[in-house]
Formats: C-alpha cells, structure tokens, sequence
C-alpha cells in the first residue's frame, strides 16, 4: 500500500483531523503535505458535506445541510519543483470506500445520493423536483443496491468529482469578479446563479488569525468547475486515469475530494451522485513548461482511465431544445435538449412503478451516457441519454405485454 500522506479519522469532521483538509480554493491555504515527482501516495477523503448525511430513513438531513461548510477537501498537497507554467501529471491508481466494516459514517459499507431543495442547493430539474429526497445505497463490492430504490443493481465507476490545483491570485480575481457579475444579473435568483466568497464555515487547514481571515474572504468556493480543475464530477475520471493540470502557483497544491461510487453523466440531481468518504491513490510527475508546450492554458485535459461496467445494451431518450412547460423554443440550448432527455426518462420508468423522485435519483446514480446529438439545426438541439437496461431486475425494454407497474415504495422524505 503506498504511504498515507493524509489521514482521515471517520469519528471526527475535518476541523478536528490531526491535520485538518480545507473547503475553499486560495493560493495561501498551507500545504497539508509534501511530495515529490514520481512519488505514490494515499489520501484519505472525508464524504463532501462532513459528515452531515445520515444512513436512515429520513431526508431531513439533505433539506437542511449546511453548504456552507462544503466541499471538504484532502489537501493541499505541495508537489517539488513545480512552477507556474508547468503541467503537473496525477495518475488515479487506485480508489474506493473507507476499508472495514459498515459503520455510521458515509463510505463505511454505504453511501447516500439526494436531491437537494430548490431553496438549498436545487439540482438539473429543481423546477420539477423542488423538494428534498434522499436514498441509501448498500456496497456490494463493486456493486451497489438500495433499499430506497428496489429493482436496481449497477457496478460503479469510483472517480473523485473534485480534484484541482491552487489558482493564483490573479486567477482568483478573476474567478470572483466574473462570478460576482453574473450574480448581478438576476441577485435574487432561487437557486443563485452563483456563490460569491463567504467567511462563515470557511476552513483552510492550519491556517488561523489574519491568514485564516484572508483566506475567508476571497476563497472561492468549490461548488464550480474552473480552470484550475476542481468539482468536474466526469464519472470517468477513474482508476487508470491520467489528468493533466495546469499550474498556476509554486508547488501547485494538489487537494482532492468527494469521492463518488457511482455516477450519470452530468450528476443531474447536483447530489446525483452515490456519494462517499473512501480513499485514492495518486503518483505525480511534472512536464516542465508544459502549459506553452501543448497549449493547456485554461483546463486540464485527461486521459480516462480503461475500467468502466461493461454494459452493452441501452434504451435511449432524446431530447430537444424546447420548453414544454409553455411551448417556448429555445435557440439551440444543449442544457434543455438534456433536460428534456431526462424528463422523458423519467416519464417512461414511472410506466414501470418506479416513483418520480426514485427515477430521477437512477439517472444520477446509474452509469447513464450523455451525449450530444447536434447543436447546428436551428433551432433546436438535440442530446439524448443513453439508460443501460442491464441494472434493472425486469426487462423495462418496449415490447411484449407491456410495461408492468410494481409497487417499489418511495426514497427517504422530509419530515
């Protein structure tokens, strides 16, 4: 087993870890620990909300979280000798659960997905499903099973959704003061349309006194992907996978986070995700002055890794770029067209007896493909998302006598 350069105590939140991880993005958050080009190493992770979701029958937890104290990130990890302008090389070697026995905490034998409030988070179709729901998912292995949504069995693709370098202070400018405009545009927004720095529930590892306070008021927060890498949530950046990160301080300062079971393409509930405290084994390397070399400037680019469930066969639903709430047609709005998909999913497994939010929680958990169709014939987009019909224990294919409805209960509700 590589060396643990961050370890994780289940029983305690970040703040309290012997060496504590971070949840906001800065060029002066100190480093947890160092390592060198070449090196393989472990890192503990704690489950992204610290510890505040339950496994029971309740989602309460889910409506009342508090975001604030999200993401909590392992890191930030020094690497020697990188510089700005260099490219520095993650490969995921490894990465799952927390070992042992089921316990109380997320990723001991089990892991939770929801969907969030509109007020609270919302999620893709938080216009629809404006309330919080949760479901439990049991680890089998690599497989996953829920008592909150019968008739499912899937093999997942563990990936962290978050992982990313420090930005520089200019970038981080850059991040608040285009994100602050955007909010400008419609402030009162329910969900908002962005989430500007906040000093309540700000960690930063060690930092404390004016450093901490620095930190607070202009870290940014991890909800986002940026430039920098952070919270992508592609299910196939799993193991085997090499990312490509641009670096933008001294030392880069590699923090990741948010380790998933199992995903959809797009994590459509926001919480779509099965999520879970685990662990993951990196090894880094730098190619120096890569970002002019290859042209990485704004992103990292990655390549996936060759493990993934060998599903083979998919029912596929299409969607266009119109709102059908009211008839309106929207100008080639990629985001609508799988929106759409989505919906139609939905619609169809509802035939089946699977409640609406138990539907929507399949979408984001289950490897779904999501593709886009065309984005060229005006005026409608088109995408579609590809439904792998081997996690389900009936054959939901079209055909036969039809669909049958089957009493599946419901996922967690608020109280």
């Amino acid at each position: 087993m590589p060396e643990v350069i961050f370890s994780h105590d289940p029983s305690k939140t970040m703040a309290q870890q012997a060496v504590p991880g971070h949840n906001r993005f800065h060029p002066e958050v100190p480093a947890a620990a160092t390592v060198r080009p070449g090196q393989e190493f472990r890192v503990e992770s704690r489950e992204w909300t610290d510890g505040q979701i339950g496994d029971n029958d309740s989602a309460d937890d889910v409506r009342d979280v508090d975001l604030d104290r999200c993401h909590m990130l392992s890191g930030p990890f020094r690497v020697e000798g990188a510089e700005p302008g260099d490219l520095l090389i993650v490969d995921i070697l490894d990465l799952g659960p927390i070992p042992g026995e089921r316990g109380p905490v997320c990723g001991q034998g089990w892991g939770y997905s929801g969907i969030f409030a509109k007020v609270n988070g919302g999620g893709f179709l938080t216009d629809y499903y404006p309330d919080a729901y949760k479901a439990i998912w049991d680890f089998h292995g690599q497989a996953a099973t829920s008592r909150h949504v019968p008739g499912v069995e899937y093999t997942g693709i563990t990936h962290p959704g978050l992982m990313g370098v420090a930005p520089s202070h200019e970038l981080l400018e850059s991040w608040n003061r285009r994100e602050r405009a955007l909010i400008a545009t419609d402030p009162e927004r329910v969900p908002p349309l962005a989430l500007p720095p906040l000093a309540r529930g700000a960690l930063a590892g060690n930092a404390d006194g004016d450093l901490l306070a620095r930190i607070a008021e202009s870290g940014a927060r991890t909800v986002p992907p940026r430039e920098n890498g952070g919270n992508h949530d592609i299910k196939n950046f799993t193991r085997g996978s090499r990312i490509f990160y641009p670096v933008h301080v001294p030392g880069a300062l590699l923090s990741v986070g948010d380790l998933h079971f199992s995903q959809g393409d797009g994590e459509i509930n926001f919480c779509g995700a099965i999520e879970m405290g685990g662990f993951i084994d990196l090894r880094v390397d730098l190619i120096k002055g890569g970002m002019d070399t290859y042209g990485v400037h704004r992103n990292p680019v990655f390549q996936p890794g060759r493990v993934a469930p060998l599903y083979s066969e998919f029912l596929t639903f299409i969607g266009i770029s119109v709102d059908h709430r009211d008839d309106t047609n929207l100008y080639l709005d990629a985001t609508e067209a799988y929106r759409n998909a989505c919906l139609n999913a939905i619609s169809y497994l509802k035939k089946w007896g699977y409640t609406d939010e138990q539907a929507y929680l399949i979408l984001g958990t289950s490897p779904v493909e999501g593709r886009i169709g065309g984005v060229v014939d005006v005026p409608n987009a088109c995408c579609a998302l590809y439904l792998p019909t081997e996690i389900f224990h009936d054959d939901i294919r079209p055909g036969g006598a039809g669909p049958v409805a089957t009493d599946r209960g419901q996922v967690a509700v608020t109280s």
